[in-house]
């Protein structure tokens, strides 16, 4: 399941604060820009493909919700 990898591997950089999968993490200031390239980098290696210029829309990486969406996306 994409939602329960991607909130492991965020888990592994927020530690003790609850969050939603629809929450905005970014916003909430639980990861800085400089994790969207970590994201990026973890979506594509689940994915086993590179993500287009389309695709790293920051707006795609915001929550585990929106995440999930890009891989079931990309994974066609």
């Amino acid at each position: 399941n994409n939602r329960k990898e991607l909130r492991a591997f965020l888990e592994t950089f927020i530690i003790d604060v609850d969050f939603s999968d629809d929450d905005d993490i970014f916003e909430l200031g639980l990861v800085s820009s400089l994790m969207a390239m970590q994201l990026v980098l973890f979506v594509e290696k689940a994915l086993a493909r590179k993500l287009s210029s389309e695709d790293l829309d920051f707006a795609n990486f915001r929550s585990i919700e929106k995440m999930d969406a890009l891989m079931i996306r990309r994974a066609k």
